[in-house]
């Protein structure tokens, strides 16, 4: 059924549909629409049985959502921001059990300063935290991602950050294909728990361990991960056949075939990036795009055969590491390896700032030689702000 919805709203409708056993609410924007469209799921009857619990904190929503997965429901929560940072440690906790928890992850910057709007620098913060990590690039594949999402995590006995740009999509009112429960079902299996806390037969989980055995438990971690490189393709196959449209996978090329030039983004961007590749390509200019769905585990394999030798990249990174530099560019630096593909980082949209067509048609007009851009930086007020602190920002 094609409705027009609320990202977040699509999101929760269909969330429901993947029927959780627990939810776990702590409003924080972007987000909150999603939780509250739940509550009145859950307060109606159509979402049942369903716990709905609201917690003092995000921390605690992660702490109960871990419970809840440990003693066998299908266990779902939201965050953003400074909600993510605040259940960073539950996160280790939760991927170190192998505890198939989904979230969504309504990206937004990360303060100081105190800022509510969109970027991926809190996600892209818990990369090393052993989540799977899956970008929407619209509320479509939004919904769709979540589906596959849980099927994901039970498979592979593993958590799943599905994330998506806070305002950008969540709070954009768009047209979206919902899944019938009838679909959902026959997709999502019951919730089978791999292990499970139960009265009759107590055990321990996630006691100490020694160092004798600490660095093999990470490794069967990456094992997992890189498992989801394998599965991916083949659940988006399955989705096909159910849902009758296209499964989310690990990229998306656009227009890469012929290109000189190929843009690497993630998330909504992808959308103003391939409108731009529309235009130039109708200038003649042989320029595409290649949308990345599965940050972690990185798709290695599948960017390097996306993209062929010798191509000028451009990564998109809507994330900075302070001191450091672009975060995706070094995945993708190494899935070049070899291919002789000049790379230039390209950091935009930082707090929500715009990534423009015209922005972005300029830069790729004159694209600078240096590998580090920072794109409509202000520069006056970088030099004044510099001038004032002695050249100490």
């Amino acid at each position: 059924m094609r409705r027009q919805l609320e990202g977040s709203r699509a999101v929760a409708l269909t969330v429901a549909r993947c029927r959780p056993e627990v939810v776990c609410a702590y409003p924080i924007s972007p987000q909150t629409h999603i939780v509250e469209a739940l509550a009145e799921l859950v307060r109606s009857g159509e979402l049942t049985p369903c716990e709905y619990l609201n917690v003092e904190s995000e921390f605690a929503a992660m702490s109960v959502a871990i419970g809840a997965s440990a003693a066998g429901a299908r266990a779902y929560t939201a965050t953003a921001s400074q909600g993510l940072l605040f259940m960073a440690e539950a996160l280790y906790n939760a991927s170190g059990l192998g505890l198939p928890i989904v979230m969504t992850v309504a990206n937004r910057a990360i303060g100081a300063p105190i800022n509510i709007w969109n970027d991926h620098s809190d996600a892209m913060s818990q990369r090393d935290s052993g989540w799977i990590q899956l970008y929407a690039q619209s509320n479509q594949e939004a919904a769709d991602l979540h589906i596959l999402g849980f099927r994901l995590a039970e498979q592979l006995s593993t958590p799943v950050m599905v994330c998506m740009d806070g305002f950008v999509l969540t709070h954009a009112v768009e047209e979206v294909e919902l899944a019938e429960p009838s679909q959902v079902d026959a997709y999502l299996p019951p919730y089978q728990p791999r292990q499970v806390l139960d009265p009759a037969h107590p055990v321990s989980i996630g006691a100490m361990v020694g160092p004798e055995a600490f660095l093999e438990v990470r490794y069967l971690a990456h094992r997992t991960q890189l498992r989801a490189l394998e599965v991916i393709p083949a659940l988006a196959a399955e989705f096909g056949e159910v849902f009758g449209r296209p499964g989310p996978s690990l990229v998306s090329p656009y227009r890469t075939e012929d290109a000189d030039l190929v843009v690497v983004a993630l998330g909504s961007v992808l959308g103003t990036v391939q409108d731009l590749v529309d235009e130039l390509r109708a200038d003649g200019v042989r320029i595409g795009a290649l949308g990345i769905t599965a940050f972690r585990p990185f798709p290695v394999a599948a960017v390097r055969a996306a993209l062929s030798y010798g191509q000028r990249l451009v990564v998109l990174e809507r994330a900075f590491s302070v001191g450091g530099g672009g975060i995706v560019t070094p995945d993708v630096n190494a899935a070049v390896s070899g291919m002789d593909c000049p790379l230039t980082t390209v950091v935009a949209g930082l707090g929500g700032r715009p990534v423009t067509r015209a922005s972005l048609r300029r830069l790729l007009a004159d694209l600078p030689t240096d590998p580090l851009v920072f794109l409509d930086l202000d520069e006056a007020v970088v030099a004044r702000e510099l001038a004032r602190t002695g050249g100490v920002s």
